[in-house]
């Protein structure tokens, strides 16, 4: 049985320090848990989370509005429903799937040699800082079809949208700050997608005001909106994955020389990563009408917080969760980068997230370049490991050092 907490609190400085020690006492104490102070239910047990991520009639996505859509500069495509929904949400997703998908991983491998090569002489680089979140920018701007000189200034203010989306309580002054954000990026936008109008390429954007819905041209709002949706979707997630991932295999020595020795293991260790430690933890909701969770009522008109982590580590679907096995038999790596994945850190149903199959691409296509350079990789000297994030999750940092290399390896 969990330790009882008292006065809990999803808020509170403890919970933001370490959620995976509170989830067994919210499945099993706390499976709907009422924050007062957000006026919110937090759901917890992996079948209550599958029904909120799937139930589309009683659980909406118009919390969005109010989260995500002053950032967006628009509605996102988790807000949408029926024909625009499938005919938007089609358009991107071509981008990140398919022959598509196979034509950006060369893309991939050459951003990434490019950022680990200057590492590799001297041993040792930050996988968070130094390489996996400028690559993660870097690479999403090429898909779109954005100037790569441009990611530090474009990461900047995709910061504030993310600290906006992801935020639970939110002081005025970040608020402001958030926002002006979000409006420095449309204004970069704008005039990139007027000329893509006038001088179409082979990118994203270009596909954007290209097509249509309804029988008529997606406006720039419309366009703007669904890039800055891309921009959350493919960076977020891609980041986060790929210092969790290295955490874990360097916390299990034993899995990571079996990972050596059978490369085939890489997307079975990856979609053990994302049942283990989701980059994305809550998921909102909005329940239409009151509708009974776990024994417990939630009202009409409730926003409902999804909590992936606490869901993806239920006893009752994974056995040992709390434990990093990238063997396990009842996880399926198979089909745990689509609809119908036993874990979900991409979410469920019509709204699981488009970056799914291009977020496993860019990382198992990273960690394969990454594995065999970093030899003898290991935390380095002095650090200690450390966390952040209450929505979305990852490590604040990753220093490792590993055996250096000569110049001549990075190429």
């Amino acid at each position: 049985m969990p330790t009882v907490i008292s006065d809990f609190s999803v808020l509170s400085t403890d919970y933001a320090h370490d959620p995976y020690r509170s989830f067994a006492e919210l499945r099993e104490r706390r499976p709907v848990h009422h924050e007062a102070a957000v006026d919110s239910w937090f759901v917890s047990r992996h079948r209550d989370v599958r029904r909120v991520l799937t139930d589309h009639e009683t659980f909406t996505t118009e919390t969005l509005r109010v989260r995500a859509e002053p950032v967006m500069r628009g509605p996102v495509l988790a807000q949408m429903a029926g024909a625009e929904h499938t005919a938007k949400r089609k358009i991107v997703v071509r981008a990140f799937t398919g022959s598509a998908l196979k034509d950006q991983e060369e893309a991939i491998r050459t951003n990434a040699q490019a950022l680990i090569a200057p590492f590799l002489p001297c041993g040792r680089v930050d996988l968070v800082g130094e390489f996996g979140k400028p690559l993660a920018i870097q690479i999403t701007l090429e898909v779109l079809g954005l100037d790569k000189r441009d990611w530090r200034k474009v990461a900047a203010w995709h910061s504030g949208v993310a600290e906006f989306i992801t935020s639970i309580v939110m002081t005025p002054e970040r608020r402001a700050h958030c926002v002006h954000c979000a409006e420095e990026l449309e204004e970069y936008l704008v005039p990139i997608i007027e000329e893509r109008r006038a001088r179409p390429g082979d990118d994203l954007i270009s596909r954007l005001c290209a097509a249509e819905y309804d029988g008529t041209a997606l406006t720039t709002g419309d366009v703007t909106a669904l890039i800055i949706n891309v921009l959350a979707a493919a960076t977020e997630p891609a980041d986060k994955t790929l210092g969790l991932l290295f955490r874990h295999l360097i916390d299990h020595p034993a899995q990571l020389a079996r990972l050596r020795a059978r490369p085939e293991l890489l997307p079975a260790a990856l979609a053990e990563t994302l049942r283990c430690t989701p980059p994305v933890q809550l998921i909102p909701r909005r329940a239409v009408s009151a509708v009974e969770l776990s024994g417990t009522t939630v009202p009409a008109g409730s926003t409902v917080f999804c909590v992936i982590g606490a869901a993806n580590r239920d006893p009752e679907v994974f056995h040992e969760p709390d434990r990093f096995d990238m063997e396990r038999q009842d996880l399926g790596a198979a089909r745990s980068f689509t609809a119908a994945a036993q874990h979900l850190a991409f979410g469920a149903g019509l709204h699981m997230c488009v970056g799914a199959s291009f977020v496993r691409t860019e990382i198992e296509t990273v960690a394969a370049l990454l594995l065999p350079l970093l030899e003898d990789v290991r935390y380095a000297s002095g650090f200690r490991y450390a966390e952040s994030g209450v929505y979305t999750r990852g490590p604040v940092a990753l220093p490792v050092e590993f055996r250096p290399r000569p110049r001549a390896a990075a190429r």
